[in-house]
């Protein structure tokens, strides 16, 4: 299972998601005779890139934020 794929975090890997989509539009014996099963690995694979990208820099924001929480309590006890 892979998420929603025409969202605005996926813009990445659109190229791949029209060829699946385009796969998927032949048919479902096409579907059913494994046809498509490369171009959803390479769906898969471009997600999971895009993710762990995602969620690197969500973690340098949050990182970035807690120093400045710490930083603001470490001066108000030093205040206190």
């Amino acid at each position: 299972m892979h998420p929603h794929l025409h969202t605005k975090n996926n813009r990445g890997c659109e190229e791949v998601m029209r060829a699946l989509d385009d796969c998927h539009d032949e048919g479902f014996l096409y579907k059913l005779f494994g046809n498509c099963n490369n171009i959803k690995t390479q769906v898969n694979k471009c997600l999971r890139a895009a993710r762990l990208e995602r969620t690197a820099r969500n973690r340098e924001e949050a990182k970035k934020k807690r120093e400045k929480t710490l930083a603001i309590w470490k001066e108000i006890d030093d205040n206190s």
